[in-house]
């Protein structure tokens, strides 16, 4: 027997027809209106939105036997609902996302350019949480140890859900400039307003550690000073030797360098350099380079110099060419750092690159530095985030890692079973 389109109990076709329509309501308020401004949600107008969004689940849960009900927290719309989210996704991850306003073309006006403001994704993520909120908590209110695994990945999909979009509008996210000895608790906006913050920050020593340097050859410009900095070194593709006392022998062009000592920290005495470990120091590394055309051969001291220039030295090799050590590149560079949270005791910490430091509802990260001035900065620049929904967006993470475990538990257990 045919079942008739929009014929209880409906399946796939119509859940196919409501996301669309769903979506094609999204792309009229999108022309008509605009993408959807998440700084409404603002607090505490996201709390009022979560509330409305709570009673509209609670009504389903309460009138569940309810055929439409049934087919709103039903797999059908469920599994289209996520194969479009899908599909809005992928989109945003293969074309480049701007702000709304820096691109008035049609594709924009869509709101393709700005995904996750758009109008259609946010109707979307709405009616998600509409479906999953009513599966859930439906299935919670009859709970049973044997809808552990099912409540862990559903209630914690939700929980994060909520916490993203909800929580958006409410996420601080600023820069703040802290000199060393200095306790700094202010910060400036994007229009230049000083702002003052509950969290202040003191930056007790900032220490950075570098890579072994580059040697390289270039030409020697006439007249100069083997012991200053090339000031315009060539742009063209140059060879280089990297320092590795594991490897004391390379080559560049047509000589054969051998490195007869390196030292990471030094300072010039004099010709020579010594091994210190002053904050001053710059790597600096004794080099016999020797021709293998013309058989000549030439011993000397090279250092970058740092940013202190009296320490650097250069090693002539003709009357054309001069062997330079380059900048050496950071491989670590940390804030050590006091964080003061009004009315909470201090914290100290080591603030490092994709390591960053949680403090309440804040979040700190190692930003930048005075890149001039390398290891000697005498300031650290840290992005502080501020999230009051990251407690709940963990917490939907923990219950979705633990539904992944008894996943993979029940699934071992029913393999030991069949054995």
């Amino acid at each position: 027997m045919t079942r008739n389109l929009w014929q209880f109990p409906w399946g796939y076709p119509e859940a196919a027809l409501f996301v669309a329509t769903h979506t094609s309501v999204g792309f009229l308020l999108q022309l008509t209106i605009g993408h959807f401004d998440f700084a409404l949600l603002h607090y505490p107008a996201n709390l009022i939105a979560l509330a409305i969004l709570t009673i509209l689940i609670a009504l389903g849960v309460r009138f569940q036997h309810n055929l439409l009900v049934r087919w709103v927290a039903g797999i059908p719309l469920a599994v289209t609902l996520i194969v479009a989210l899908l599909l809005l996704g992928l989109y945003m991850e293969l074309t480049p996302q701007v702000p709304p306003s820096q691109a008035p073309d049609l594709v924009s006006r869509l709101g393709f350019r700005a995904v996750t403001s758009s109008w259609p994704f946010v109707l979307l993520y709405g009616m998600t949480l509409i479906a999953l909120g009513i599966t859930t908590f439906k299935r919670l209110l009859r709970f049973s140890l044997q809808d552990i695994t099912f409540l862990c990945n559903h209630l914690g999909l939700w929980i994060l859900l909520v916490s993203a979009g909800f929580g958006a509008a409410d996420m601080m996210r600023v820069v703040m400039h802290v000199n060393t000895g200095e306790t700094e608790w202010r910060v400036f906006n994007k229009d230049g307003e000083a702002l003052e913050l509950p969290i202040a920050i003191t930056l007790n020593k900032f220490t950075m550690e570098e890579y072994p340097p580059n040697l390289t050859i270039i030409a020697r410009q006439a007249d100069a000073d083997p012991h200053a900095p090339p000031v315009n070194p060539p742009k063209t593709r140059q060879d280089f030797f990297q320092i590795d006392p594991k490897r004391p022998e390379g080559r560049i062009g047509d000589w054969v360098i051998t490195l007869d000592n390196y030292l990471h920290t030094a300072v010039r005495v004099g010709g020579e350099y010594r091994a210190s470990p002053m904050r001053e120091s710059t790597p600096a590394a004794k080099i016999t380079a020797r021709n293998l055309i013309t058989g000549e051969s030439k011993t000397g001291w090279v250092s970058a110099g740092g940013n202190v220039r009296e320490f650097f030295s250069a090693l002539t090799l003709d009357d054309r060419y001069i062997l330079i050590m380059a900048q050496p590149e950071p491989k670590r560079y940390a804030s050590n750092i006091t964080i003061i949270p009004k009315g909470s005791t201090p914290v100290d910490a080591i603030l490092e690159v994709n390591k960053p430091v949680s403090v309440g509802s804040w979040m700190i990260y190692q930003y930048g530095y005075e890149k001039e001035l390398g290891k000697l900065s005498n300031w650290s620049e840290m992005e502080l985030v501020f999230d009051p929904w990251l407690l709940p967006a963990q917490i939907g993470m923990g219950l979705m890692v633990a539904g992944a475990l008894l996943l993979a538990w029940n699934g071992t257990g029913r393999q030991r079973g069949i054995r």
